[in-house]
């Protein structure tokens, strides 16, 4: 996939994409092929550092004890202290993994946020997780860190063989647009077993608009 190729879709996708009245997400997908996701090595599951970032701001909540107390009240959005873990309902974890994009834990109190939270966090694929640096010691300065989480996405087949990931938004330009794409693309291609003959279309989308495939032709555009 050559950025060209991506600008040109960008465009097409602004002309089919009726304006709405919130700046939308613009959506990366790419269909993989000749994968079998019962074997380890063919999944999908890491994180990208996009150049341009999201476009708008990502939420982070830190697991902490009275050590990182400090750090992660003036870089996280909202700090669960540790005392407070056995306090929190079913309810409660899940209106915070609705609300934050990550979460950081500090290291040595894994076990219980595994045992508190895993049951919710888990399954969303939202537990602190060490590839991207989530799961911290307790004298950790937090500053970069937070600076890095704003703008990575993690990249995951989940249980299909495709790839779904937000590279940025609307009032976005189309050539960060285009660079955060050829980001993820770039490292999904290295992770494949088979590289780019593992990927089978590539297509681009806003949240309410119709996706449109890279190299798709107007007419099969305006016939949809």
């Amino acid at each position: 996939m050559q950025k060209q190729e991506i600008l040109e879709t960008l465009k097409k996708v602004r002309e089919n994409s009726r304006k709405r009245n919130f700046d939308q997400t613009v959506d990366l997908i790419i269909n993989l092929k000749q994968l079998d996701l019962k074997k380890e090595d063919h999944k999908q599951d890491f994180f990208v550092n996009l150049p341009y970032g999201r476009g708008k701001k990502v939420k982070l909540c830190c697991l902490a004890d009275e050590e990182l107390r400090k750090e992660a009240e003036s870089n996280c959005d909202k700090v669960i202290m540790h005392n407070d873990f056995s306090k929190l309902k079913k309810q409660d974890i899940k209106r915070l993994a609705e609300e934050n994009n990550f979460f950081i834990a500090q290291a040595n109190l894994m076990p219980e946020v595994a045992k508190i939270f895993g049951r919710i966090l888990g399954p969303r694929g939202k537990m602190p997780n060490p590839k991207a640096g989530c799961v911290v010691p307790g004298n950790v300065n937090l500053k970069p860190l937070v600076a890095k989480l704003q703008k990575t996405i993690r990249v995951t087949t989940k249980n299909e063989p495709i790839i779904k990931v937000a590279i940025g938004i609307e009032s976005m330009k189309d050539e960060e647009l285009a660079d955060n794409a050829m980001t993820v693309y770039s490292s999904l291609e290295h992770e494949l077993p088979q590289g780019k003959n593992n990927i089978n279309s590539i297509l681009f989308k806003t949240t309410m608009g119709k996706p449109i495939k890279v190299g798709e032709k107007d007419e099969q555009v305006k016939g949809k």
